[in-house]
């Protein structure tokens, strides 16, 4: 007999009732970006490789090592999407949506895939929520972008965390930039075998290596605020002023450089307490080249994406669970199961959420499955009640009954 067939290593189920956690993560998100003015773009899973070699930059970990990359039938080389962004701006560009005046703002969810180690809140295929706003280089919008952000993980009851912020600066400070790392990299040893070849291809690579040693050896390296023009200066102390007067704390990482290629001016990460060395459960940054660079004209733009992995990892366990209005029916008997179907969907349409067993089952075992269900209130429907048209409502969290007339229960039930 051949064995179970089960899931691929770093992809994973997600299950009942964790689902509700994830779906009340979604629905804050989904209010927030209302709120904002943001519209949904759905996209597909697979795109042509060259969007993301392109975009997201040769010398990235992601390019050089995590995607999951194959030749369809054609010959065609294509990648289920390793992020979110790069897609977004094909699919606003493919299809007019940058056309015209203001601010183009949209978001999307969904899946993402990258090969490399699982760990816990670190899979194969992850999940993010991610936020484009396209059309407008004022650091008023990135400011509201962050304040946009802010608000979403408010509303998912995020504990203690810590908003990052720096300024890249655009490709011309970033070009002194680098060229000053380069001389501090120059002479380097005990770099890892990744930094050693980046020092030479893109020394700003180095700056987002997670080894402890390279990050030691970076510890006096130049900043990039130092290399910032005076436009550049002037648009990041406007930010920094803007999330001032809004009361959003902050602090300042003068290293922070993200894991992309196309960032430039405004980046930021909210770090979460609790989770170790992998502690970013948001990040995002100004994409300003990247249109341009897709073949668009040159489209200012500025997002961030949510990953809900990791972000789940420290919410509140109740999270989703439920308003504590749903309804078990325990009916006893074919009459009143008969009965108790007919009541059922009269409770549903009235917007009560509502459940029975359909078997024969005895008192107890349906009293075990209105627990196993998270019922806040059971309601007891056997011969007897049936003839004397009052039912029994049991209150599940405290064990309290009481008598109830059949005709009035949607009403009282509504009340609860």
């Amino acid at each position: 007999m051949a064995g179970k067939i089960k899931a691929i290593r770093g992809m994973r189920d997600i299950l009942p009732p964790e689902t509700g956690r994830w779906q009340a993560v979604e629905s804050a998100a989904r209010e927030a970006f209302a709120l904002y003015g943001y519209r949904e773009l759905r996209l597909p899973l697979i795109e042509r490789t060259e969007l993301f070699a392109r975009s997201i930059g040769q010398d990235t970990d992601i390019v050089a090592k995590e995607m999951y990359t194959f030749p369809d039938r054609h010959g065609e080389s294509l990648t289920l999407r390793p992020e979110a962004t790069a897609s977004v701006l094909r699919a606003v560009l493919e299809n007019g949506l940058d056309k015209g005046g203001g601010v183009k703002k949209f978001y999307t969810l969904g899946p993402m895939f990258r090969y490399e180690r699982p760990q816990k809140g670190r899979y194969r295929q992850f999940y993010q929520i991610n936020c484009e706003a396209l059309g407008s280089d004022a650091p008023e919008v990135d400011a509201e972008v962050i304040l946009l952000l802010m608000e979403i993980l408010k509303r998912v009851q995020l504990g203690a965390s810590r908003l990052l912020v720096n300024s890249l600066g655009c490709p011309e400070c970033q070009v002194k930039f680098k060229a000053g790392l380069g001389l501090f990299l120059i002479n380097k040893e005990g770099l890892c075998e990744d930094c050693q070849r980046r020092r030479n291809s893109n020394p700003l690579r180095v700056l987002d290596c997670k080894s402890i040693h390279c990050r030691e050896i970076l510890k006096d390296a130049p900043v990039l605020r130092d290399y910032l023009c005076p436009d550049c200066a002037g648009h990041f102390t406007r930010v920094l002023a803007l999330l001032s007067r809004f009361g959003v704390t902050y602090e300042e990482q003068p290293r922070l450089v993200r894991g992309l290629d196309y960032y430039t001016r405004t980046a930021f990460e909210v770090v979460a307490v609790g989770l170790g060395a992998q502690d970013a459960v948001a990040g995002g940054g100004r994409y300003n080249g990247l249109a341009k660079e897709l073949g668009g004209p040159d489209l200012p733009a500025i997002g961030f994406a949510i990953g809900e992995d990791r972000l789940l990892e420290v919410l509140p366990e109740n999270l989703g669970q439920g308003d504590g209005k749903k309804v078990f029916l325990a009916a006893l008997g074919p009459g009143a199961r008969d009965k108790a179907f007919s009541l059922l969907q009269t409770l549903r349409q009235e917007g009560i959420a509502a459940e029975m067993d359909f078997g024969e089952r005895s008192l107890k075992a349906q009293m075990s499955q209105a627990d196993r269900l998270g019922a806040a209130y059971t309601v007891i429907l056997g011969e007897r009640e049936l003839e004397t048209g009052q039912v029994v409502l049991r209150r599940m969290a405290t064990g309290d009954q009481q008598q109830v007339a059949l005709s009035l229960l949607p009403m009282v039930l509504a009340g609860l």
